[in-house]
């Protein structure tokens, strides 16, 4: 009887054994990270800037340098509301998007106010082929990317706008457009690390430096803020499991390296 017992007990944690080597060699390849910008060309994205069609990277908007992913207003004249976003030509589900950004000291001052120092990482986005000529922001969620305006006033990183959408926050839906992060305010000219991890229309999670900062649920297509779009594209209320990843422009420079992306 002891021996038979000594028997089933090896048989079950050698079970367990080979059952958590499986698991771990599943989330291993899962977790693999893809790199989606290759440090040298804009491969794979597409600019979509309002008022020009969708492949229009228009005066060199976004540009390679050095490396570095820019957001560059050299080649401008007046800025004339060309808010732009330069979409991944994939869409993703569930994943964990992972970046490096900086600000530059380029900011066109007939660009709203409140564009200083301001950017951000659209998701769950529609198309860039569906985005009208006119329609001045992609029905999508924001990972908005702030840096310090002025000194010593706390102005967090890492929150959440929702251009044509809504979440879920504390419970229920949050008429704001915007919901700060609890991150800390960076100088404008600080690489700053983050992460968006999103579970289709289930939970999103801001990290800032490795830290969470914000959390939320239920993105949905809702709420106001875009304008001139497709009708067909914009129906309240509909879960939004997946879409495309943007980069934004909104007449402030910046600069993006490491992105990278895993699926979950």
């Amino acid at each position: 009887m002891i021996k038979i017992k000594l028997i089933l007990a090896v048989t079950f944690f050698a079970t367990l054994i080979f059952i958590g080597f499986a698991f771990k060699s599943n989330v291993e390849e899962q977790s693999e990270w893809k790199v989606i910008f290759n440090g040298k060309d804009l491969t794979g994205w597409t600019p979509k800037i309002h008022h020009h069609e969708s492949g229009d990277n228009y005066a060199n908007t976004f540009r390679v340098v050095d490396g570095l992913l820019e957001v560059n207003y050299d080649d401008y004249g007046a800025f004339e509301d060309r808010y732009g976003h330069l979409f991944y030509e994939k869409p993703y589900s569930s994943f964990q998007l992972s970046w490096e950004y900086r600000f530059t000291d380029q900011w066109l001052k007939d660009a709203a106010s409140y564009t200083y120092r301001n950017s951000g990482i659209m998701f769950h986005s529609q198309s860039p082929e569906t985005i009208l000529k006119e329609q001045d922001w992609p029905i999508s969620v924001e990972f908005q990317l702030y840096a310090e305006e002025k000194e010593s006033v706390p102005r967090p990183t890492g929150n959440m706008c929702s251009p044509g959408t809504d979440v879920v926050f504390d419970g229920k839906i949050d008429p704001r457009h915007c919901i700060n992060s609890s991150a800390p305010t960076f100088k404008w000219d600080q690489w700053v690390k983050a992460d968006l991890i999103v579970y289709g229309d289930s939970l999103v999670i801001h990290m800032i430096n490795s830290d969470t900062v914000l959390r939320y649920t239920k993105p949905q297509i809702g709420g106001g803020v875009a304008n001139r779009f497709d009708p067909a594209i914009k129906v309240d209320g509909t879960p939004l499991k997946s879409g495309y990843i943007a980069l934004q422009s909104e007449g402030q420079g910046i600069v993006f390296k490491n992105i990278k992306i895993r699926e979950l």
